[in-house]
């Protein structure tokens, strides 16, 4: 076994993750309440609530998908791409503070794998004495960390790999939701629903208009957590791999 940082950055690396998510979804369901505007267009007579809702449950039952996030919170900007379907399955990197990258795996239901950059792990063995720091570096610099999917510690992080999870800070039944044009995300069709929130702030929905209604995009304006998260590649496999054994490092 090999020393590993003793304060695991996962637990603060998710939870960024998942606060920028959950602020930029749950802004959606705050603010002002006038009735929803009912034009003609796309869905009908639906109403701007009942779209995003129908958008966030067709969602949420997807086999699988990519989550590309861009949170531009001035304290701790947040870049992340991840690929997860509806068993867990999950691989993706995150970035923070626009320097610390981790690499994360779950490829099946034993493990999960974290692989840091150098800037990460210095970070968090920075207030180690020096002969800790380089032994750490040494055996953790381009290689994964494994733990068993039952550790404590592994909780938060497979928050990211539960799409119901990750969604799950969304409450249906939201007023004052505007239907807006419509317009093209990622090559598909879409249309834009917008609520204003409090401070200027506002969020916007955009909702694929063609085949299954789910959720394109959801681009925060203004607020604490402003940044855009796009979601793509619905159905399409995970493709997390384990790594080579030679490359990993067991923290169990």
């Amino acid at each position: 076994m090999h020393p590993a940082p003793r304060r695991r950055p996962r637990r603060t690396l998710v939870a960024a993750i998942l606060l920028g998510a959950a602020s930029a979804l749950a802004a959606t369901a705050c603010g002002p309440s006038p009735a929803d505007a009912k034009p003609a267009g796309p869905f009908g007579e639906l109403t701007g609530s009942q779209i995003v809702d129908k958008a966030f449950a067709a969602t949420r039952s997807a086999k699988s998908l990519t989550v590309d996030i861009d949170l531009r919170s001035p304290g701790e900007p947040v870049k992340g791409y991840l690929a997860l379907d509806d068993r867990g399955t999950c691989a993706g990197t995150l970035t923070m503070d626009t320097a610390d990258t981790a690499e994360l795996v779950k490829a099946d239901d034993e493990n999960v794998y974290l692989r840091f950059d150098e800037a990460f792990l210095r970070e968090q063995v920075k207030d180690e004495d020096p002969e800790t720091q380089e032994a750490t570096l040494d055996a953790l610099r381009g290689r994964w960390m494994k733990s068993p999917v039952s550790d404590p510690d592994a909780k938060d992080m497979l928050a990211l790999c539960d799409l119901k999870e990750l969604l799950g800070d969304f409450e249906t039944g939201a007023s004052g939701i505007v239907k807006g044009a419509e317009t093209t995300v990622g090559g598909q069709r879409a249309l834009a629903l917008t609520e204003p929130g409090e401070g200027g702030a506002s969020s916007t929905v955009y909702v694929a208009t063609e085949g299954t209604p789910y959720v394109l995009r959801i681009v925060t304006k203004g607020g604490e957590e402003p940044g855009t998260i796009t979601f793509s590649k619905y159905g399409r496999p995970v493709g997390a791999k384990v790594p080579a054994a030679k490359d990993v490092v067991a923290t169990d």
